[in-house]
C-alpha cells in the first residue's frame, strides 16, 4: 500500500509538470484554456496534498503496528482472547475448541502405568461481542489430564473490556478481565493447552490455575504488564479467608527475538479445612497445607524469572523461580523452600517438522508434594513428599497446520524421596494427536 502511494505520487507530480508545461505554452491562447488549465493544476496539487497525507497516515499505522508485534507479541494477556482463531460464528456469537488424543504409557510408579489410549484433553470455547469493546469469553472444559475424570466444568469465564486507555486517547495500555481468570504467574501456563505445547508433558513444576478475580493488563512501548487479585482458594463458589491472592508479572522485549518477564505471587492465606487446597496446580496436584490436625491456614509465595529467545527457526525458553511454604501449625514449623528451573528448546527442522526438548528439576531439603510424571495420588496427596525431582523431555512433532499437530515424546524421570523409596520407573512415551477447530 505504501509502494503504491508513492508510484501514485510520481505519476500525479509528473501530470503536475506537464500541466505547468502546458499552462507555460498557452500563455497566448483563449481565456477558457488558460482557466481550465488553472483548474486542473489546483485539483493536481490538491490530489498531491491528499496522497501525502494518506502516505503519513500508513507510516504511523506501519508504526503502530510494529509495536504492537514488538510489545504484545510474546504476552498472551496483554493481547486478544487465546482462543480466537479458527472455529465459527453465528452473528456475534464465536465457537471453538481443542484438544488431545493418543496413546500413553509410562512405568510402573507414573500416571500410566497400563498403556492406554486416552482422551488427554477437550475444551470448548464460547466468544461474544457484549457491548463496542466489551467480550464476554467463556472455557468449558470436558476433559483434563490434571483431574482425570469426564465432568463438564468451567474453565476461565469472564469480561473483558478491552481499550480503557482509549479513554485519554493511548492504545493497548489498560485493559480489564473480572470473571474466572487464569493466574498470571510466570510464562509456562500460556503454553499449558495441548495445542500450544510442542511436547505432551510439562515441566516439573508446571505452574498454573484458574481462579475468581480481576485483571489489568497492557502494555506500554517494549513494556508488559499484568496485575491480578483472585480467591486463592480452590473452591469456585466461595471464599473462606479475607486475604486474597495477589499476582503480579512484568515483561519486556529488548528486542524482537528477546522476551525478558519477572512475576510474583502470595497465595494469601488459605483455610485449611473449609478452602483446603490452593487454586494454583503444581503439576498435576494442587498446592496443599502440609501442617498437623492443628493447622488452621496456610499460605505460599512464589517468585519467578522467564527468559525467551525467538530466532527464526529455533525457539529457546529459560526459567527458574522459588516458591516459599508457612503455615500456623502450633505443633511443628512447617515452613520450607523449593527451587526450580526449566530449559527447553523447540527446532524447526524441515516443513513442518520440529524436534523439541526440556529439562526441568526441582529442589526441596525439606520435602515437598510434587507429582511430576509420577502417580498422583502417591507424589501429591499422600504423605510421600519429593526432595528432589528431574524430568527429561525429547520429542519430534509435525505440525499439519495451526489447527493439526501430532507429536511423539519420550521423557525420563527420576528423584529422591525423604520418607519414601527413590523414585523411578516413571518414564513415559506418549503418541499424541493435538487438535483446535
Amino acid at each position: 500500500m505504501e509502494r503504491w502511494c508513492r508510484i501514485t505520487a510520481s505519476w500525479i507530480g509528473a501530470v503536475g509538470l506537464l500541466v505547468r508545461s502546458a499552462s507555460a505554452e498557452s500563455t497566448a491562447t483563449d481565456p477558457g484554456t488558460q482557466q481550465q488549465l488553472r483548474l486542473l493544476q489546483q485539483q493536481n496539487e490538491a490530489l498531491q496534498q491528499q496522497m501525502l497525507r494518506q502516505q503519513e497516515m500508513i507510516e504511523t499505522l506501519s508504526r503502530k503496528v510494529a509495536q504492537l508485534e514488538s510489545s504484545g507479541g510474546s504476552d498472551r494477556d496483554a493481547t486478544e482472547p487465546p482462543h480466537s482463531e479458527g472455529g465459527f460464528s453465528t452473528g456475534k456469537l464465536h465457537l471453538s475448541g481443542e484438544g488431545q488424543v493418543g496413546f500413553f504409557n509410562a512405568g510402573s510408579h507414573g500416571q500410566f502405568p497400563n498403556s492406554e489410549f486416552r482422551i488427554d484433553e477437550a475444551k470448548l470455547f464460547v466468544e461474544a461481542q457484549v457491548w463496542n469493546d466489551v467480550y464476554f469469553f467463556s472455557e468449558i472444559n470436558l476433559f483434563l489430564r490434571e483431574e482425570d475424570a469426564y465432568e463438564l466444568r468451567s474453565g476461565e469465564l469472564y469480561l473483558d473490556a478491552e481499550n480503557l486507555s482509549q479513554l485519554w486517547g493511548q492504545d493497548r495500555q489498560l485493559n480489564l478481565r473480572a470473571g474466572r481468570i487464569d493466574i498470571p504467574f510466570g510464562e509456562e501456563y500460556q503454553t499449558h493447552d495441548a495445542i500450544d505445547n510442542p511436547l505432551v508433558s510439562h515441566s516439573v513444576m508446571n505452574l498454573w490455575g484458574v481462579d475468581e478475580g480481576v485483571e489489568l493488563y497492557g502494555a506500554l512501548d517494549r513494556f508488559q504488564y499484568v496485575l491480578a487479585v483472585q480467591n486463592g482458594g480452590h473452591s469456585g463458589l466461595r471464599d473462606f479467608n479475607r486475604d486474597k491472592a495477589v499476582v503480579a508479572r512484568v515483561g519486556v522485549d529488548p528486542a524482537k527475538w528477546l522476551h525478558l518477564s519477572v512475576s510474583g505471587m502470595r497465595t494469601g492465606a488459605l483455610d485449611v479445612k473449609q478452602d483446603q487446597l490452593s487454586e494454583l496446580w503444581l503439576g498435576s496436584g494442587l498446592v496443599r497445607p502440609l501442617g498437623s490436625a492443628k493447622t488452621t491456614v496456610f499460605r505460599t509465595g512464589l517468585l519467578e524469572g522467564d527468559v525467551q529467545l525467538k530466532l527464526p527457526s529455533t525457539t529457546v525458553k529459560l526459567a527458574g523461580g522459588m516458591l516459599q511454604y508457612s503455615d500456623d501449625d502450633p505443633t511443628a514449623d512447617n515452613r520450607r523452600q523449593v527451587y526450580y528451573y526449566y530449559a527447553e528448546g523447540v527446532q524447526k527442522l524441515y516443513r513442518g517438522f520440529y524436534a523439541a526438548v526440556r529439562w526441568s528439576q526441582v529442589f526441596a531439603d525439606k520435602g515437598f508434594p510434587i507429582a511430576g510424571n509420577g502417580n498422583v495420588a502417591t507424589y501429591a496427596f499422600s504423605p510421600v513428599l519429593t526432595k528432589d525431582l528431574w524430568l527429561l523431555s525429547l520429542g519430534v512433532g509435525y505440525r499439519w497446520s495451526e489447527q493439526l499437530v501430532f507429536k511423539v515424546e519420550y521423557s525420563l524421570e527420576q528423584g529422591h524421596t525423604i520418607n519414601g523409596p527413590d523414585r523411578t520407573a516413571e518414564d513415559l512415551l506418549a503418541v499424541t494427536a493435538a487438535f483446535a477447530f
